[in-house]
C-alpha cells in the first residue's frame, strides 16, 4: 500500500529520506529514526531481528493488521503443523520440510511499540497523516470510534439490514467504510478500539442469528491471538 502511494512519493521523499525499504529499494543504510514494521512475529530469527530495529530506532510503528494484532497469520496457532499438512495433503502428504515454529504473535509482545497504524491494507490516506505528523513532532492518533460511524457518513446501508452480519460495531474506524462501501462486510482488520462493547455486539450477532462458534470466528479472523493468546480480544491501538 505504501508504494501505491504514487502521486504522493515525490512530496514524501522531500519530508523523509528512506534508507531502508525492501520492497522498494535495493540500496539500504541502517541509520534509520523511525522504523515501520510489517508482518507478525512467526520464527525466532524475526524476534531477533524486531529486537534489533528497536535498539536503532527511536520511534518504531506496527504497520498493517498482522504487525498489530498477529492478524490473520495468528489463526495458526490453533493447529499444529501436522494438523494443517494433513488437512491439505491427506493421509500421506509429501515431505514439505516444515517445522513447529514459535506462535505468530503482534510486535509489540516482543518490544516496546510507540504506535500503531492497523488494516489489511492499510489506509493510505492514514499513512500519509502518520508520516506527516510524526516530521512535524505530533504523536499520530488514531480514531476512537467504530467503523459504524464512517458507514454512516459515506451514505452505507447498514450490513445489518441486509441480511447479512460484520464486525463494524466494534471495529475501529479510520478506514472510511471501504469494504462496505464496495459491496462487502466489515472483516474487523483494524481491531477493536477502546470502548468497544465486546459483550453486546456478541449479542447483537447470536440475535442476528450466529452460533456461538460462528461468533467466536468472526472475533477470530483478525483478532485471533488476543481470544486465545494471553490478552482477551479487546486489543487497542495508540
Amino acid at each position: 500500500m505504501v508504494l501505491n502511494c504514487e502521486e504522493e512519493l515525490k512530496d514524501l521523499a522531500l519530508r523523509v529520506d528512506v534508507v531502508n525499504f525492501r520492497e522498494a529499494m535495493d540500496l539500504k543504510r541502517e541509520d534509520y529514526k523511525v522504523a515501520f514494521i510489517e508482518g507478525s512475529i512467526t520464527r525466532e530469527e524475526e524476534v531477533e531481528k524486531v529486537k534489533e530495529i528497536r535498539q536503532r530506532a527511536e520511534v518504531v510503528i506496527t504497520l498493517g493488521a498482522c504487525s498489530t494484532t498477529g492478524g490473520i497469520n495468528a489463526l495458526k496457532n490453533r493447529f499444529s503443523v501436522d494438523y494443517v499438512t494433513e488437512l491439505v495433503y491427506g493421509k500421506n502428504p509429501p515431505n514439505m520440510g516444515l517445522v513447529e515454529n514459535i506462535p505468530a504473535m503482534p510486535v509489540d509482545r516482543v518490544v516496546e511499540v510507540d504506535y500503531h497504524l492497523p488494516g489489511c491494507p492499510i489506509s493510505k490516506e492514514e499513512f500519509l497523516g502518520f508520516v506527516k505528523a510524526l516530521t512535524l513532532g505530533i504523536p499520530p492518533r488514531l480514531p476512537e470510534y467504530p467503523v459504524c460511524n464512517e458507514c454512516k457518513m459515506e451514505g452505507n446501508i447498514c450490513v445489518f439490514e441486509t441480511g447479512r452480519t460484520c464486525m463494524g460495531p466494534v471495529t475501529r474506524g479510520g478506514c472510511r467504510a471501504v469494504c462496505v462501501s464496495f459491496g462487502a462486510i466489515c472483516w474487523g482488520c483494524r481491531g477493536t478500539f477502546e470502548y468497544a462493547n465486546i459483550d453486546a455486539h456478541r449479542e447483537t450477532l447470536k440475535n442476528h442469528g450466529l452460533s456461538e462458534e460462528e461468533i467466536t470466528e468472526k472475533f477470530d479472523l483478525y483478532n485471533s491471538f488476543y481470544i486465545h493468546g494471553k490478552g482477551g480480544c479487546t486489543k487497542t491501538t495508540t
